[in-house]
């Protein structure tokens, strides 16, 4: 009688065991389920300011790139490395800030052609109120023939290419060696930059310039003045 009752609380004990590991099993899988149920989901462009200026970069990054592949020169190669190390960079302050990791502007701009007082992607896009005077543009060559002190770029948006180095701008108007200056009017910050490189952009500051004239936390500049000053 003692060896069947030790058997039987040996049983009842292994039953109980098991009993509640499955009870803690099942408890885990449901906390896990759980917390994925509740995780946060990426912003896209259209949620953030933030979200915007870095998708606005990727894609000015990248139709840099598509530019140095459908005519390359001697110096292509570097500069879309170059680039492409830029791209991985932003990707990386995209999942820093919550935001669709590789959501690129150009997207937008692909789908919708460019509107009057439309940015890419549908949102508004504030349009310069001060415009050049008719004897200031009268046989303008265009951007790149501007007189100097004479507002360029009307109604563009202003981003951050993401690259390091001294302040400086590159565009896809202006030769090397123009100087731009851009103002943030929403701050009234300015900067006084050399164009160095080409870019998809009228024009595109890189980190140290974007720092002198940016608001916290933003990575667009919506309300922006650019001047031909050089």
């Amino acid at each position: 009688m003692s060896r069947r009752r030790t058997v039987s609380t040996k049983k009842k004990l292994a039953l109980l065991v098991s009993a509640a590991a499955v009870a803690g099993g099942g408890a885990f899988v449901m906390a896990t389920t759980s917390n994925a149920a509740q995780s946060p989901r990426a912003l896209s462009a259209a949620d953030s300011t933030v979200c915007q200026g870095l998708a606005t970069a990727l894609g000015n990054n990248q139709e840099f790139i598509d530019g140095q592949r459908a005519a390359p020169d001697a110096q292509s190669a570097a500069r879309i490395a170059n680039r492409e190390a830029v791209i991985a960079l932003i990707k990386v302050q995209q999942k820093a800030s919550g935001c669709v990791v590789g959501e690129s502007a150009r997207d937008s701009r692909a789908k919708q052609p460019a509107q009057s007082g439309q940015q890419a992607g549908g949102a508004a896009q504030w349009t310069a109120t001060a415009q050049p005077s008719p004897t200031a543009t009268a046989g303008n060559g265009g951007a790149g023939a501007a007189a100097s002190g004479q507002q360029v770029c009307n109604g563009s948006t202003v981003t951050l290419s993401g690259e390091g180095g001294a302040p400086a701008a590159s565009s896809n108007q202006f030769p090397a060696g123009t100087k731009l200056k851009v103002t943030n009017l929403d701050n009234n910050k300015s900067t006084t930059v050399q164009v160095t490189s080409v870019s998809g952009s009228c024009a595109l500051l890189n980190n140290a310039a974007f720092e002198q004239v940016r608001e916290p936390g933003k990575f667009l500049i919506r309300r922006a003045l650019i001047e031909k000053v050089g």
